[in-house]
């Protein structure tokens, strides 16, 4: 089968398509026929080399965490899994992530194999591009939301809120019945106040320009842009900061609980977040649909940044 692959770290030109092993699903696992998978940032910093000890030099590596696709075989056990896979059988279109630093399993491939528990059935009435930018980025704001464990009525803000992350705990954080300050550039004020959130323009001074509208500070943050110490100083004493990349997160203070999203993939939470999709509470945003052989491509203009929605690779 086709993969894009690398054997060596480096820039967005170590990217190229290869043939490698078409992949068999064994006890608990399901083989998705590739439809679809988004760059993610995680991408860029494996190819490069940024993991180090982490991910050695060496073997050949497929990147790729997100999925949709369609179920093209089962292995044995999976209907002995208990509720909530019954429906994963040949044929169904599926969502799904990928645990990748822990298994090295990469879904920018024309096939790939992962847990059935890491799969659900993929929204109704979007197209596999667009469900495929879900699974990563979804998950880590309801796992970013978990961790905060703000109740109704409390005040979060989020660095990065026009970003993939950002975005979706913006509608998460609200259907909660979070109060949400939504840092962000000037061209996603529109997305964000129409997503009830409270947009504060980015500045130099995050910190002063949120606790210029809560003097006391917030009770939660979620640093999705890593904005780090810059940031800190808007949490109240005895809040709760949370960071997407643990080199990010700055040293404790005034007892402010310190956290950082160790994303892991859910099946329950992602059949949630599914539901949530067809309800109309989330919004996937796709910037760009390249084919494998433009992988390249993918990388450095994601590297360039200013992207709304994921480039979304298919075979």
């Amino acid at each position: 089968m086709r993969a894009v692959a690398f054997t060596s770290f480096g820039g967005p030109e170590v990217l190229s398509v290869v043939d490698v092993a078409r992949p068999e699903p064994l006890a608990g696992q399901v083989r998705i026929r590739v439809q679809a998978a988004p760059v993610q940032p995680a991408d860029l910093a494996v190819r490069s080399g940024a993991f180090g000890p982490m991910v050695p030099p060496g073997p050949t590596y497929v990147p790729g965490w997100d999925v949709a696709g369609v179920v093209d075989a089962v292995g044995p056990g999976v209907e002995d899994l208990g509720p909530g896979v019954e429906d994963l059988g040949p044929g169904q279109p599926v969502v799904g992530l990928s645990d990748w630093l822990a298994t090295r399993v990469g879904t920018h491939a024309e096939f790939v194999v992962l847990p059935a528990t890491a799969l659900a059935p993929a929204p109704a009435r979007v197209t596999p591009q667009e469900a495929a930018t879900l699974p990563a980025n979804a998950l880590t704001a309801v796992q970013a939301l978990d961790l905060l464990g703000l109740a109704r009525g409390q005040t979060l803000a989020i660095t990065g809120a026009g970003g993939a992350v950002g975005g979706y705990a913006v509608e998460l954080a609200r259907l909660r019945g979070i109060r949400v300050l939504a840092i962000g550039s000037a061209p996603d004020e529109r997305f964000l106040t129409s997503r009830d959130a409270r947009y504060v323009p980015r500045s130099d001074d995050p910190a002063g320009a949120l606790r210029a509208i809560t003097p006391d500070g917030v009770d939660g943050l979620l640093d999705a842009a890593v904005l780090g110490t810059a940031v800190l100083g808007a949490v109240r004493d005895g809040g709760v900061f949370v960071s997407v990349i643990p080199p990010a997160t700055p040293p404790a203070e005034r007892g402010i609980r310190m956290e950082i999203v160790g994303l892991h993939s859910d099946g329950a939470q992602l059949r949630e977040l599914v539901r949530l999709v067809e309800r109309g509470h989330l919004t996937l945003r796709v910037a760009d649909v390249l084919p494998f052989e433009q992988a390249s491509e993918a990388h450095a203009r994601f590297a360039k940044g200013g992207l709304r929605g994921r480039i979304v690779l298919v075979p």
